[in-house]
């Protein structure tokens, strides 16, 4: 089952992807367009913030969302594919790309220190390989145990880089303070240094055109184009949606929010004090370590200087590990969506027995990314020139479903992308329009610009399109299984108890039968902190007496494609509200006993059941006070919760417990506390004095001869309440 996490880990996770391009995004976007580059990376990172938004309202509509359940429903199955294909490119590339980078530093770092003791040093290319295998195995096996401990190597790691970000943010604003500062030149048209060389260098097939020279928009895109590197990683952002705890949307634009500034001071700070403080001349030297390189600019003693540049290296090594992490997370996420709808066949689904976690997907992906790195023998170059195809063309499909979905599926959201305006009834969305806009043309300009990703990113998009197409055919013709369902791990077993299930005593026992009638586990759930007790929800499958001898049940005989459905749509009401829950199933052969059995073996606090469409509300009380007496000793004491489905909960205590008086009883009782107070003063009275001495009257009267006009002032007393709730209603 899903294991909730804090913003504050979700935040990590996408952090270790966008928060990494600051070790390398400025130096690139340098390489190609000049030293006007820090303003191009610093548009993109306020873009990203932007992007954000989207990705915020497309999760408020869909739990499980991302890219491709967004285009999907906005404009077809067709394009979903396209878009995933050319996601799961970029996903293929980053885990190699950031594991070799990472490599390299480590690496490069070693052989110094080699150098220094005049041993042999280590093949850079081949160490790197090595080094970025190792640690996507790592993260296959961390992701193979499930996202709580993905998340939580992920939030530790940005303990560690949150410590170098704010050294090296305080040490820059010194060295600029004590040197004085020189901004980046401003990203007019006569600044802009394009790069020549292999493939068209800066512009690509633009090489021999004469529009990026003199059309300022055409070189303000092709600037942002080649600065896009720096917000890769938001798509993981749906992807990571569903694990995020309750309150699940306010908790994603908390996460969003930090990782826009976090995000904002690393990589457009790096950008910027590299320009500014490493000198012209030597700062190419450090475009594959920018940050290494502006270590070495800073002012104070070059002992320390060399002591920072060792820890920006670690610091480097861990953060573009983490982003290993993120790509296995973020492409895992997005071909569950995927063979949820029936693209892939349902064995990529099968939960891992011990973890429940996909670990097949894993597989694949994992196995994908340790071939990339062989192809590749660890030459950052290759891997870099082809990277963020996908990532823009996901980004603009998804603005665009987002767009569409605006007046195809038009009503209230929990988020809306802001700037909307409403004229003559029809809503304009000008906030999502420009955002869209402006992802579709740094798309279509990095067509042009980006040679090798353009080539190698359409290549591997209809291949990976052509294999989702074959599968799909081949899955829907075989299946006989419902895609869009959960898959669960039926783990057999002899009693119902909180060790099994792991939860804690105290818990509040939810039974859940008909799957379109969760309204009773909804309500649950919005009153429950899981934090402080645990929900289990129980399906009873009742069998006939004849069934239930003395043969153990196989796990098929109490788990269909019922249990399936129901549980399915459990856990997607869980998931939207960020809450977990733990599912068990079990027999039984008559309702009331099996219930109160199954709360006393999982000492539970309460049972909440939605209402019987055969039984009124008290007639289920009553059977269930009796199956409480039936119960073998220690009976627990329990509250009875019944929903019914207009909304209202009516409460039953079953066992010995204080009665909840309504106001009128307590006046009543006061009263007759006040007049027996003044009748034997100064005898000292209480409250409960008066109930004792009522009730044990009320018994002897009972037994004797007022028996019979006792209940008829019983019913009267009850039809009484009866007509007051109907007059109420």
């Amino acid at each position: 089952m899903l294991a909730f996490i804090s913003f504050w880990r979700a935040a990590a996770i996408v952090l270790n992807d966008m928060g990494s391009s600051a070790f390398y995004a400025g130096a690139i976007a340098e390489g190609f367009i000049g030293k006007t580059a820090p303003w191009f990376v610093l548009a993109i990172m306020l873009l990203a913030y932007a992007v954000r938004a989207v990705y915020i309202e497309s999760c408020s509509m869909f739990v499980r969302g991302g890219v491709y359940r967004v285009v999907k429903e906005a404009m077809g199955s067709t394009l979903a594919k396209f878009s995933v294909s050319a996601l799961m490119f970029d996903y293929v590339l980053t885990g190699p790309i950031s594991g070799v980078s990472a490599g390299l530093y480590l690496v490069g770092l070693l052989n110094e220190f080699l150098q220094h003791l005049h041993w042999h040093t280590i093949s850079m290319n081949a160490g790197a390989a090595g080094f970025a295998i190792l640690v996507t195995l790592y993260f296959w096996w961390e992701n193979i145990k499930g996202i709580p401990e993905s998340s939580e190597k992920a939030l530790r790691i940005m303990y560690v880089v949150t410590v170098m970000v704010v050294i090296m943010v305080c040490w820059c604003a010194y060295t600029l303070w004590v040197r004085g500062a020189h901004m980046p030149p401003w990203p007019h048209l006569a600044n802009l240094t394009y790069s020549t060389g292999a493939h068209g260098g800066a512009l690509g097939f633009l090489h021999n055109s004469s529009l990026p020279k003199t059309v300022a928009l055409i070189g303000i895109l092709i600037g942002l184009g080649h600065s896009v590197l720096a917000m890769s990683g938001e798509e993981t952002m749906a992807q990571v949606y569903r694990e995020i705890e309750h309150p699940k949307l306010r908790n994603l634009e908390k996460a969003g929010f930090i990782i826009f500034i976090y995000s904002l001071i690393f990589t457009a700070g790096v950008a910027f004090f590299s320009v500014m403080i490493v000198p012209d001349s030597a700062r190419s030297n450090f475009f594959d370590n920018p940050i290494g390189g502006l270590a070495m600019y800073l002012v104070g003693p070059i002992s320390v200087r060399l002591a920072f540049r060792a820890f920006i290296v670690v610091v480097g090594v861990l953060m573009l590990a983490g982003a290993v992490n993120t790509a296995i997370v973020g492409s895992n996420g997005v071909l569950n969506r995927v063979s949820e709808d029936g693209i892939l066949p349902q064995w990529f689904r099968r939960p891992h027995r011990r973890f429940g976690t996909s670990y097949r997907i894993l597989n694949l992906v994992v196995a994908l990314q340790i071939l990339t790195i062989i192809l590749s023998r660890g030459d950052i170059f290759v891997l870099g020139e082809a990277y963020a195809f996908g990532v823009m063309w996901s980004f603009a499909m998804k603005g665009l479903a987002v767009l569409v979905l605006r007046y195809k599926q038009p009503g209230v959201r929990e988020f809306r992308v802001p700037l909307n305006f409403t004229i003559r009834g029809v809503e304009i969305p000008l906030g999502l329009g420009v955002v869209t806009l402006i992802l579709v043309a740094l798309c279509t300009i990095n067509l042009f610009t980006k040679e090798v990703a353009t080539i190698s990113g359409i290549a591997f998009t209809i291949i990976f399109f052509t294999v989702f197409e074959i599968s799909e055919k081949v899955t829907k013709k075989r299946s006989t299984e419902h895609a869009e369902l959960d898959q669960f791990n039926v783990d057999a077993g002899d009693d119902l108890t909180p060790q099994r299930l792991g939860v804690h005593p105290g818990n509040v026992l939810v039974m859940v039968r008909n799957y379109n009638t969760l309204y009773h586990l909804a309500a649950t759930l919005d009153r429950v902190d899981p934090h402080k007790q645990d929900v289990v929800a129980l399906h009873m499958r009742f069998l006939d007496r004849a069934a239930s001898g003395e043969y153990e049940l196989e796990p098929e005989q109490l788990f269909s494609s019922e249990e399936q459905i129901l549980f399915t749509r459990a856990l997607a009401l869980a998931e939207k509200k960020g809450k977990t829950i733990h599912l068990a199933v079990a027999g039984a052969t008559e309702k009331w006993d099996a219930i109160l059995r199954a709360s006393q073996s999982l000492q539970s606090s309460s049972v909440v059941l939605g209402a019987s469409p055969n039984r009124p509300l008290a007639e289920e009380a009553r059977l269930a006070g009796l199956a409480w007496e039936r119960l073998a000793d220690p009976k627990p004491q329990l509250s009875l919760v019944l929903h019914s489905m207009t909304g209202q909960e009516h409460v039953v205590y079953l066992g010995p417990h204080a009665p909840h008086l309504t106001p009128r009883e307590i006046e009543l009782l006061h009263q007759l506390w006040l007049e027996f107070s003044d009748a034997i003063a100064p005898e000292e009275l209480h409250h409960h004095d008066v109930v004792h001495l009522a009730l044990e009257r009320l018994q002897s009267e009972f037994s004797g001869e007022k028996r019979e006009k006792i209940l008829q002032e019983t019913r009267e007393h009850l039809q009484r309440v009866r007509d007051r709730r109907a007059a109420q209603l």
